[in-house]
């Protein structure tokens, strides 16, 4: 029941995400766009339910548990990312809006922009982490709890491997290539 509820969960994050942007750039109705956009921390809301119901009911806790905390932790760290990144496009292509901004490619903003990539996700796994450890102390004694012990270390990993992504643009800032360090005063005096 819970796989199917995350693959449910899933499936109604982006009907949600196109019928509100639909309403919001296509219909003219960004009221009920935002409305409709606003539903989607309901989805997490019922998982959550859900999964917390399946445990008291005495559900041996496995992967299924695991997954929807991991999937309700990427929601709260990167839901609003990823709207933010269709809304742009969808803009754009439907509705007239500017072409979306690009990431940085290169020094101090470059780094700047993968440190808030990894702020996004280490809060995804923060969330995920607290909802498994959650379940851990629920379940108690009186269950096997390997399966969400296992989802808690994969979760650390990923934090750890954004940490590391940051770290190394920090210690190693991206350069820009001499062609386009030659091109940018040019386009510089341009604009002027």
């Amino acid at each position: 029941m819970i796989v199917t509820l995350i693959v449910v969960c899933e499936v109604g994050f982006w009907v949600l995400l196109a019928g509100g942007l639909s309403l919001r750039y296509l219909a003219k109705m960004p009221r009920a766009g935002v409305a409709v956009l606003l539903l989607e921390p309901v989805l997490e809301l019922i998982l959550l339910v859900a999964t917390a119901v399946d445990l008291k009911n005495g559900a041996q806790a496995g992967m299924r548990h695991g997954l929807a905390a991991v999937y309700i932790g990427y929601s709260v760290g990167l839901g609003h990312a990823t709207i933010k990144w269709v809304d742009a496009r969808f803009a754009h292509r439907f509705a007239g809006g500017p072409p979306p901004v690009k990431p940085p490619k290169y020094g101090t903003a470059r780094t700047v922009h993968e440190w808030k990539t990894a702020a996004r996700w280490i809060l995804s796994c923060a969330v995920a982490l607290g909802l498994l450890q959650a379940a851990v102390w629920y379940v108690g004694d009186s269950g096997d709890t390997s399966s969400l012990r296992a989802w808690q270390t994969k979760m650390l990993i990923v934090a750890g491997i954004n940490l590391a992504i940051a770290a190394s643009y920090t210690l190693w800032p991206k350069q820009a290539p001499a062609a386009e360090e030659k091109r940018a005063p040019a386009t510089e005096q341009l604009k002027r």
